[in-house]
């Protein structure tokens, strides 16, 4: 991982800088002193420059150390840290550019403060190591704050999906026939769609599909809905139309071997959901329900139907939508999956929008709040004493304050089977936090209809003592008052000793 180019470029520049502070000599100086200039100097301490065989000699007369000691890979204790996060490859996972920012710019950083700032690199690197972060981890945690710093809204992509329906004149009328998908991708890009080998091969089962490069063939479950082959179709529209080439071939992505891939499947995601769901024709029927004095499930599902849309397509085109056309911002998108007949249940996906909002994935086992309306909805999908509609979908809604803080979230939470991963359910819930803007835009909230229930994020964290949903002890409000004790009984014998001095 250090034998790259550019880490080569960095630690040879870092070193320089080391040496050249700590002989106290200017850029001016040591320009001076080995004959090259300052802007060329400069560049090399930021790693972007890598000099020379013979500006290396001039550089090691100048700073009167020996040219092995110069190129060597090793630097002194104190930036240690830089070598081991350069070892752990999290920089070459981290798209900066996104970000607008440089590895050489973050390096300059970390070098100006090098104690202070190596000491919080060395907590990062012990923490991805004891958490065993992932490659991947990194890549979606990126990827969700990409999606956060442009508010999920990507107008280049709605674009493109309107381009593609005029190009190959396709009927956008919701709801979407996939037959004229079939088409475009077989006569235009060469495709041969396949509904039978994927099943044969029981080590290919638990995808949705799969895409062998070579032969240009799609392999689809056949026991998936309609709904969801559409929106696999339009994903492979999206890889081709917009020239993806670094992509996944299964779905979802079993092995993201660069953020590229994970950020073009985002990308292609969210072209299928813009091409099946007409933002235009959907924000006025969205409308329709924010407009109504009485929430009305019943209206929500209706549209559902009519864009013949999944429930993470359908919640997910809402966050697309909600900041630049109603200027709601502050909101949240949950997945939670549950093994039905089990009481687990974990939080595959999340956004968070203009904030860290208070329900969110927590990887210390601790148990989260049973009175989320996201497990409600998964409680009642698994129950087999309630009646779950035709539509094979548990809606229920919320208004959710949450303990401890002022915030109050209007959520939507929709459970479905996970088909096709064997006896797995799914709720995805949008969270709208219940401010000024939200009071404005949403008329249905003061419905009393709306069941209120007071929230936490785990039950560790909730100091409830009257709650029937509890899954855990409250062990970690039990360890704060623990504390809170041990601490005013100090400061009482601290008081005491001063009282018994003479």
């Amino acid at each position: 991982m250090l034998t790259n180019e550019r880490n080569i470029r960095l630690i040879f520049g870092l070193k320089v800088k080391q040496l050249r502070q700590g002989k106290g000599l200017s850029f001016k100086q040591l320009s001076k002193e080995s004959g090259m200039s300052v802007s060329y100097l400069n560049e090399i301490e930021k790693g972007k420059k890598y000099p020379k065989t013979e500006k290396i000699i001039a550089l090691s007369n100048a700073l009167n150390v020996p040219y092995d000691e110069l190129v060597s890979l090793k630097l002194d204790k104190k930036w240690q840290p830089i070598i081991d996060l350069l070892q752990t490859g999290i920089i070459d996972n981290i798209p900066l550019h996104l970000f607008g920012m440089e590895v050489s710019t973050l390096m300059e950083i970390i070098s100006n403060a090098p104690v202070k700032v190596n000491a919080f690199i060395s907590t990062i690197v012990k923490i991805a190591r004891n958490y065993d972060m992932s490659r991947e981890y990194f890549y979606f945690s990126t990827l969700r704050s990409y999606q956060e710093m442009h508010e999920n809204n990507f107008e280049e992509l709605e674009t493109k999906a309107n381009q593609l329906a005029e190009k190959f004149d396709l009927d956008l009328t919701p709801p979407v026939h996939r037959s004229q998908l079939y088409e475009v991708l077989k006569q235009h890009y060469g495709y041969t769609i396949d509904r039978e080998s994927l099943n044969q091969h029981e080590d290919l089962t638990k995808f949705r599909a799969v895409f062998l490069k070579n032969s240009r063939t799609l392999l689809i479950n056949d026991t998936l809905s309609a709904t969801q082959k559409s929106f696999l179709l339009g994903k492979e529209l999206a890889f081709n139309f917009l020239g993806l080439e670094e992509r996944p071939y299964t779905s979802a992505p079993y092995d993201a071997k660069s953020f590229e891939v994970v950020l073009n499947n985002f990308k292609a995601s969210y072209f299928s959901v813009a091409l099946f769901i007409n933002r235009h024709m959907f924000l006025k029927d969205i409308d329709r329900i924010f407009e109504k004095e009485k929430w009305d499930s019943n209206a929500l599902m209706k549209i559902m139907d009519k864009y013949a849309a999944s429930p993470e397509m359908f919640l997910n085109r809402m966050t697309h939508l909600l900041t630049q056309f109603h200027k709601i911002s502050n909101f949240f998108f949950l997945r939670v999956s549950n093994k039905r007949g089990q009481k687990d249940f974990s939080i595959t996906k999340e956004l968070h929008y203009s904030r860290l909002h208070n329900p969110h994935r927590n990887d210390l086992n601790e148990h989260y709040c049973r009175r989320w309306v996201a497990i409600r909805t998964l409680r009642q999908l698994n129950d087999p004493t309630y009646k779950v509609p035709e539509s094979g979908y548990v809606i229920d809604v919320q208004r959710s304050s949450y303990l401890d803080t002022h915030n109050e979230y209007f959520c939507i939470s929709i459970a479905r089977p996970n088909d096709p991963t064997p006896d797995t359910n799914v709720s995805v819930t949008l969270g709208i936090m219940i401010d000024a803007q939200a009071k404005r835009k949403l008329r249905f909230l003061s419905d009393p209809a709306i069941p209120k229930r007071q929230v936490n994020a785990t039950c560790e964290r909730c100091r409830l003592t009257d709650c029937k949903d509890r899954a855990a002890d409250p062990t970690i409000v039990k360890e704060v008052q623990d504390n809170k004790i041990v601490s005013e009984v100090i400061k009482m014998l601290d008081k005491q000793m001063m009282k018994n001095k003479p």
